[in-house]
């Protein structure tokens, strides 16, 4: 079974509630009758209830077996706003803010799954990557005992001898342009946790560099190899190695002649990179080049899921991260 399918078969066995809080945006419309009709979720639509009805009438979509919530109008935004002044009160949040500000579906979702309402929510097709995440950063948080969200990339290749039965995870080459070493050693861990989630693979994870152990002496080396001992000081149970070139993470006859009896070298599944700028140009190259497929990116990192999309997002994009974001609330 491909990974997709995997991720939602799981998706339909955990009915998880998903909040979608562009939810009078037409491609969201579209997604969710599809999310409804194949069981994917429990669908959440944030917006007024005349607008929905509009476009959905128009356009021939059915939206039946969604809950349909109105940010301006719910009875829970009195609870919502009291929740919010809490948590933001050293930045002297009022209640009288608070209120308007769940007008915006963007921060009405997030408070959904703070107070416990929803699971995970998704956003995007119409906002700024920094709109959706502000108010998830705000109220959601990260997880304990990290302090990066993070970007993941799911590399399908059609050669099932790569990585785990075809499958290689990229992290981070979304969110951190220049992570420090506890940064890095942070992602390390989230990217694990995420494998384990989304693909159920268990994580042998590479922290790569220009350099395999010792072959080469340089700041951004050190820091590498830092990152790699934080990471196990946070998870001994991880399977990592580093500092580790790309070869001698993926080719098993290098990988045992640059890092002989490392459990990770030649047999990686998770590919850490030093830094956003690699890890861009590193997916984006398999992408065209290698003709993987790739799925991403998924935030990790928050206290819960929240995804965000592309502007150019399609249905079927929509409708995968629902599915995926499904799988990281669990």
């Amino acid at each position: 079974m491909e990974l997709l399918d995997q991720i939602k078969v799981r998706a339909r066995q955990l009915q998880n509630r998903i909040v979608l809080a562009e939810g009078t945006e037409l491609r969201t419309l579209k997604a969710a009758e599809i999310i409804i009709n194949e069981k994917l979720a429990r669908v959440i639509l944030l917006g007024n209830p005349e607008t929905i009805e509009e476009i959905t009438f128009k356009e021939g979509i059915n939206v039946s077996g969604a809950e349909i919530i109105d940010p301006a109008t719910d009875e829970k935004r009195q609870q919502y706003a009291e929740m919010m002044v809490e948590i933001r009160k050293s930045k002297g949040l009022t209640i009288q803010e608070a209120l308007a500000s769940l007008n915006d579906p963007l921060v009405f979702g997030p408070m959904m799954i703070k107070a416990g309402d929803a699971d995970g929510e998704i956003a995007g097709a119409i906002n700024a990557t920094g709109d959706v995440l502000r108010p998830a950063l705000q109220y959601v948080k990260t997880l304990p005992g990290v302090s990066v969200v993070s970007g993941v990339f799911f590399m399908l290749f059609k050669d099932k001898s790569v990585g785990d039965n075809g499958v290689l995870v990229f992290a981070d080459c979304a969110v951190m342009p220049d992570p420090d070493e506890r940064q890095l050693a942070e992602i390390a861990v989230t990217t694990a946790k995420t494998a384990k989630a989304i693909a159920g693979i268990e994580p042998r994870i590479a922290m790569l560099s220009f350099s395999t152990k010792g072959s080469a002496k340089h700041p951004l080396v050190n820091k590498v190899v830092n990152a790699t001992q934080i990471a196990r000081e946070m998870d001994p149970t991880l399977l990592i190695d580093g500092e580790m070139q790309l070869d001698a993470a993926l080719v098993e006859a290098v990988g045992q002649l640059k890092s002989p009896g490392s459990k990770v070298a030649g047999r990686a599944n998770v590919l850490v990179f030093p830094g956003l700028e690699s890890a861009n140009i590193g997916y984006k190259l398999v992408q065209r080049l290698a003709g993987a497929e790739a799925i991403g990116p998924i935030l990790q990192g928050m206290a819960a899921p929240i995804n965000d999309l592309s502007r150019g997002c399609s249905v079927s994009d929509i409708v995968n991260m629902v599915a995926i974001t499904s799988n990281q609330a669990g």
